[in-house]
């Protein structure tokens, strides 16, 4: 009859204990999953904490090395290496798989930021510009006869015909359409507008 292995084989159990341990991890038994852990998990943990470099991270990247090495006991080949260096590649792939995404997402975070604030300060440079054309166009209309600027005003911001300009002002429409063509001449060299 074998002897059961020790509890507290810890982080000093040699290779073949520990291969032995993860035969009986890799068939269920939870009692030898108990001595893996308290054999890997300082191991496990101290890779990840170097890696992530966040406490809290950290403790949940071991727990997800520990349920991986649960899991994937089976998987494990003696041959190929220690339990160690298997758990800690495991490890430091986790570890470095958690680094990336956070990475990843902060990333993304910048970018959509940095998108928004582009988007606000267009419409800011959009909003100045229009308040500066429009001062143009007041001052600009300023240098216009008072006849000029009501026929102007009226059919640009009114939306009055010539007729129901000229039945405004009560002016002949000819006057109406040279004072119109004429205010409008001035504003287009006023604004330096070009043909």
């Amino acid at each position: 009859m074998s002897q059961p292995l020790p509890f507290g084989a810890g982080p000093s159990a040699d290779r073949a204990d520990l291969a032995e341990v993860m035969q009986k991890v890799a068939q269920g038994d939870k009692q030898a999953f108990s001595v893996l852990y308290d054999a890997l998990a300082p191991l496990v943990s101290g890779i990840v904490v170097k890696v992530v470099r966040d406490r809290a991270q950290s403790e949940e990247v071991t727990q997800e090395v520990m349920i991986d090495l649960w899991r994937q006991a089976a998987r494990y080949q003696s041959d190929a290496g220690a339990v160690t260096t298997w758990a800690a590649t495991i490890a430091h792939r986790r570890a470095v798989d958690r680094v990336r995404s956070a990475q990843a997402a902060a990333d993304r975070e910048h970018t959509q930021a940095a998108r928004e604030h582009t988007t606000a300060f267009d419409e800011v440079a959009e909003q100045v510009e229009t308040r500066l054309e429009s001062e143009q166009v007041r001052r600009c209309l300023r240098g216009l006869t008072e006849l000029q600027r009501q026929a102007l005003t009226l059919a640009y911001y009114g939306g009055l015909t010539y007729r129901e300009v000229a039945e405004a002002l009560h002016t002949p429409l000819p006057t109406i359409k040279t004072r119109m063509r004429d205010g409008l001449i001035r504003l287009r060299d006023c604004m330096g507008v070009t043909t």
